[in-house]
């Protein structure tokens, strides 16, 4: 069900929302309170559609901020979303015009739920400091989506690392999670040898190759070399080849559709293991089922500076 708000204010959202708890909403508890920020055109229903997709594994309040025009009159107009519209969550959608428009964490904070954690999300343009953003000091976890920012290129991830903050996460670390994986396990093979060097390719836009580059380097304190993939294949994984390079057995692990990458390695079987690019929805739930500190990501984007591209 959606109940529209027209012109409303948070007061009356408040009112709206016990209302809706007491007659249409699932007795589950919420476990945490989400925030969406996004701006004016864009592609709301998609975004809305993976945060319903996700709340079936994470209950959640969610709140999406839409900053609407600053020059505007200033008013909040606001959707009420529960039961099917909302998936295991309640949703509040506001848009905020004119002097609101700028002022966002001025109208969630009377509607976060208390005593539970509070995550903010940006689906689409993110800032180079999360932590720093106003809505961004509301939350103990703070997700950008560098891969989905069309604004973004590599300097993205720069900005990133040196704005980081215990807290900071992107849906690029998550996924690429399973892809992390297939590397560990591939390296478990025998024979077991050091490796002398790393290289691994994807598209020149591809922020997952340039954080996978990242983590490699430093865990394995090795020269990793990011080259451009001329892989055509857009629905593939965006991490097109791995290898690397040993004294006797290199091993690589490479694309070979959109559903698949090859394990290979001089002297063991090819392995085919399956592997395709992962749902927005699946990669908010994989963010969410972790709220503390990722120490792992956090070396990873330090490391960016030490990546050889050519």
């Amino acid at each position: 069900m959606i109940i529209p708000l027209p012109d409303t204010t948070t007061r009356s959202i408040s009112k709206k929302l016990v209302e809706a708890q007491e007659h249409y909403t699932l007795t589950t508890g919420r476990v945490l309170t989400l925030i969406v920020v996004a701006q004016e055109g864009d592609d709301l229903e998609a975004i809305l559609s993976s945060v319903r997709d996700a709340s079936h594994e994470h209950p959640s309040r969610v709140l999406v901020v839409v900053s609407g025009d600053p020059e505007a009159a200033t008013k909040l107009d606001a959707q009420l979303r529960v039961g099917g519209e909302a998936g295991a969550s309640e949703m509040v959608v506001m848009l905020l015009q004119g002097k609101l428009a700028n002022q966002a964490e001025a109208v969630l904070t009377p509607l976060l739920l208390p005593d539970t954690p509070i995550v903010a999300w940006w689906p689409i343009a993110c800032p180079p400091r999360p932590s720093e953003h106003p809505v961004g000091t509301l939350a103990q976890r703070r997700i950008t989506n560098v891969a989905h920012d069309e604004s973004a290129d590599r300097t993205a991830l720069y900005q990133l690392s040196s704005g980081y903050a215990p807290g900071d996460s992107d849906m690029t670390w998550a996924s690429i999670t399973l892809w992390r994986g297939i590397v560990a396990s591939a390296l478990d093979r025998h024979p077991h040898e050091a490796v002398d060097s790393v290289e691994i390719s994807g598209p020149a836009a591809s922020p997952a190759a340039d954080l996978a580059a990242g983590w490699l380097v430093d865990r394995l304190a090795v020269p990793v070399h990011r080259v451009i993939s001329e892989k055509d294949c857009s629905a593939c994984f965006p991490i097109h080849k791995l290898v690397f390079h040993r004294k006797t057995a290199p091993i690589s692990i490479e694309v070979i559709d959109s559903r698949s990458v090859r394990v290979d390695m001089p002297g063991s079987p090819e392995s085919i293991v399956s592997l395709s690019v992962r749902s927005q929805a699946e990669v908010l739930s994989e963010e969410l089922r972790h709220l503390d500190t990722d120490d792992t990501y956090a070396r990873a984007l330090r490391a960016l500076g030490r990546v050889n591209y050519s």
